[in-house]
């Protein structure tokens, strides 16, 4: 219907604003905005909040903002999908729930907020080629300055059809394909997906979705500048108590280097510099998913990144699988799922 051209900002509801506020600036994000009852956070980059968060009854995930191309678009959109075009926060909006249940608000015209100071890549001495002589080089142990936004993973039981659909009403295009090797014939059940702005080179994955038991928000993930801020920010964040779930590491789809850590209600969030851009050109690849396949080098992923832990919710969510007919889950996939965690 349209081709979407970002990733605007996610929304989130947390009990305790202000226990989300300390993680998040340790995190690296500056406050945007702050109320009694919502919290937004911003990069360093001329752009809009990074994340909305507002007052809510437990930590959960909301949804998505996608950004449009224009104010068309948007007036094609809500006919063709029978919605209506708002006013919001000085542009416009046209608020739509994908087939997995999360809300998607896609919107454009809004103001962009003004970019603030940050550290420039360090300069590197490699090989023969000394371009810093006479000058050490030791960045501070601090908070690691969040540039934007870049992509968030998401679990789901109806993969198909929520694949689908971010194809054929956002326009979004496949980077990547993952499929469970016993099970090739069924087709893929990871994609990773990118916003298709023809030869101008966008992110590697702006969405990435993959089938499973539950439908929910597995993590997110925020440039920063280089290595330096991922290895110094963790530093910064371990000082201070949070729990690291896997890193450091660079990631195989998307090339990416990763950190990745948990806030205080355990929602997964990532560091990451130096990820892939692609455009239009390049077709999408095709591998086995499997928990060793998801980087190139670094520790071994964890449980806890990988959410095979054992426990009550994750039991309670494969037999509510199991029971519905309406998703992509049977025994025999789940099976081949847990073998491709395990390998």
């Amino acid at each position: 219907m349209i081709k979407v051209v970002d990733l605007a900002w996610l929304e989130f509801e947390k009990p305790d604003l202000e226990r989300a506020q300390r993680f998040l600036v340790d995190f690296g994000f500056a406050v945007a905005d702050r109320t009694p009852d919502e919290l937004r956070l911003r990069g360093t980059w001329a752009n809009g909040p990074c994340l909305v968060i507002r007052r809510g009854p437990r930590s959960r995930y909301v949804g998505h903002a996608m950004q449009a191309a224009s104010r068309s678009d948007l007036d094609r959109l809500a006919r063709s999908t029978g919605s209506r075009v708002e006013d919001h926060r000085g542009g416009r909006a046209v608020r739509l729930v994908d087939p997995s249940g999360y809300e998607v608000r896609v919107v454009a015209g809004l103001p962009e907020l003004p970019a603030l100071a940050e550290r420039a890549p360090l300069t590197l001495n490699f090989g023969r080629t000394t371009v810093r002589p006479n000058v050490p080089q030791r960045p501070p142990r601090a908070a690691a300055q969040v540039q934007r936004l870049g992509h968030v993973a998401l679990e789901t039981t109806r993969f198909s059809a929520s694949l689908d659909w971010y194809l054929e009403t956002l326009g979004l295009i496949v980077s990547d394909f993952l499929f469970l090797d016993d099970l090739r014939e069924h087709g893929p059940t990871m994609a990773f997906m990118r916003c298709d702005q023809g030869s101008a080179p966008t992110d590697h994955h702006t969405i990435a979705m993959f089938l499973g038991p539950q439908t929910g928000y597995a993590h997110s993930a925020y440039q920063v500048t280089d290595l330096d801020a991922i290895a110094t920010g963790g530093e910064f964040l371990r000082d201070r108590g949070y729990q690291r779930v896997w890193g450091i590491g660079r990631h195989i789809q998307g090339s990416q280097i990763f950190d990745y850590w948990r806030d205080p209600d355990r929602l997964m969030f990532e560091h990451f510099a130096d990820g892939d851009r692609f455009d239009c050109s390049v077709e999408a690849g095709w591998s086995p998913m499997s928990a060793s396949g998801l980087a190139q080098w670094g520790p071994p992923v964890s449980r806890d990144f990988l959410g095979t832990k054992p426990h009550p919710k994750l039991v309670r969510a494969v037999l509510t699988a199991l029971a519905v007919d309406d998703n992509d889950i049977d025994a025999g996939t789940l099976r081949a799922l847990m073998k491709a965690m395990s390998a």
